[in-house]
C-alpha cells in the first residue's frame, strides 16, 4: 500500500499523509481521519524511503553495561519512551561491564547507518574521548560526565555527601563505618560517590578508617565476599555503606551467614531471612539507587533514589535535538537526587 492510496480511503492529499508520517502540521480533523485508515490498515511506511526522504534511518543505537539491572532498566525505559513517540526504534547493545566492548559496539554503531548513539557510560577511557571528539555521528552520554560529548550525569558527589551523614548518625558507640565501593576509573559511581561519603562522614565529625574499606564489582555475589572478608577482619563494624543496592544485597547476605542468624519460626526465603537481619542485627547496611526489588525482600534500607528514568528521557530528547535540529550548543545536565531513609 502506498501514500497514495492511504490518501484515497482517508479522503485527504498526499501531502497531508506525508506531513502526518513525518510529524508536520495537519489539522486535527484529517489527523483523524488519516489515523483511522492506518490502523484499519496496518499501514507501515517503508524505511528505505523514509530513509532516501528524510536522509534519516530513524535508529537509535544505545550501549549499555548489563541488561539485568533495575537502573538499567529505567533508564533504556526513559529512553525508548521517547524514541518510539518521535517514530525512533532502538538498537540496544549490552557490554557486561567491559570497558573494550562498548568501544567496539559504539564503532559497529557508528559504522551502521545509526542517526546518533547514546553510551550509559561506565569507565571513560582514553579510547571512549578518542571516539567521542571524533565520532562521525552526534553521541549523549548519560551517568557519566565528559567534556566530550552532551552529557546527562547525576549528582553522585552530593548523594554520597548525603548518605556519609545518613551513615555516621547510624553507627553505635565504640563501631566504625565500613564502605564497600568500585574501581575508581568509574568516576561517578567509583569517584564522585566515595569522595562525597567521605565528606559527608567528616562533616558529621565521622571518618572512614584505613582497612575499612573495600572494593566490589556490580553483583551482590562481589558484594557478598567483600562484606564477608570485612567482617571476619574488623570486628567492630557499625554500618556497612555500599556503592549500589546490588552490592548492598550481598552486604546483608554476607552479615546473614556470618552471623548464622536463625531461628526456628522464621521459615528459610531469602526475603524473610534479610528482613530479620535488618531488624535484627547490630550491623546497618546502606546503598545507593533505590532498587524496588531489595525493597520489597528487606522492607527498606537506607538509599538514594536517582532520576534513572529521567535520564534517559533526557538523554534521548537531546541526541534527537541534534539529530533534527542539528542543535550545536554543548549541553552538560546534572540531575539531582532523593535521599529515602
Amino acid at each position: 500500500m502506498t501514500i497514495k492510496e492511504i490518501a484515497q480511503m482517508a479522503g485527504v492529499s498526499s501531502a497531508a499523509v506525508s506531513r502526518y508520517l513525518n510529524g508536520g502540521y495537519v489539522s486535527d480533523e484529517k489527523k483523524e481521519q488519516i489515523k483511522k485508515v492506518i490502523d484499519a490498515t496496518g499501514y507501515q511506511p517503508s524505511a528505505q524511503a523514509r530513509m532516501l526522504r528524510t536522509k534519516r534511518a530513524c535508529l537509535v543505537g544505545v550501549v549499555v553495561p548489563k541488561i539485568n539491572s533495575e537502573s538499567i532498566s529505567r533508564v533504556t525505559a526513559g529512553i525508548e519512551q521517547v524514541l518510539s513517540s518521535r517514530g525512533y526504534q532502538m538498537l540496544l547493545a549490552s557490554t557486561d561491564n567491559d570497558p573494550h566492548k562498548e568501544i567496539s559496539y559504539l564503532k559497529l554503531f557508528e559504522s551502521y547507518p545509526v542517526d546518533g548513539i547514546i553510551l550509559t557510560g561506565t569507565v571513560i577511557t582514553g579510547e571512549h574521548r578518542k571516539f567521542l571528539k571524533e565520532s562521525k555521528v552526534p553521541v549523549v552520554v548519560v551517568g557519566q560526565y565528559t567534556k566530550y560529548a552532551n552529557c546527562i550525569y547525576h549528582d553522585d558527589y552530593g548523594a554520597g555527601k548525603a548518605m556519609g551523614k545518613v551513615a555516621a548518625a547510624l553507627v553505635k558507640e565504640d563501631g566504625h563505618v565500613a564502605y564497600i565501593g568500585v574501581t575508581r576509573d568509574d568516576k561517578a559511581v567509583g569517584v564522585a560517590r566515595e569522595d562525597g561519603f567521605r565528606a559527608g562522614l567528616k562533616s558529621a565529625g565521622a571518618e572512614l578508617a584505613e582497612g575499612y574499606v573495600r572494593k566490589s564489582e556490580f553483583t551482590m555475589d562481589s558484594g557478598y565476599r567483600a562484606a564477608l572478608d570485612l567482617l571476619e577482619k574488623e570486628r567492630d563494624v557499625s554500618v556497612i555503606s555500599c556503592a549500589t543496592d546490588t552490592i548492598a544485597a550481598g552486604a546483608i547476605e554476607a552479615i546473614l551467614a556470618y552471623r548464622k542468624a536463625q531461628i526456628p519460626s522464621v521459615s528459610g526465603n531469602s526475603g524473610t531471612r534479610m528482613q530479620y537481619i535488618l531488624e535484627n542485627s547490630d550491623i546497618r547496611v546502606t546503598g545507593f539507587g533505590d532498587n524496588q526489588f531489595l525493597k520489597a525482600v528487606t522492607g527498606g534500607i537506607p538509599t538514594v533514589h536517582f532520576g534513572y528514568k529521567t535520564s534517559g528521557i533526557r538523554g534521548a530528547e537531546l541526541l534527537l535535538d541534534v539529530i533534527e535540529r542539528g542543535e550545536q550548543i554543548p549541553i552538560e545536565m546534572k540531575l539531582g537526587f532523593q535521599l529515602v531513609e
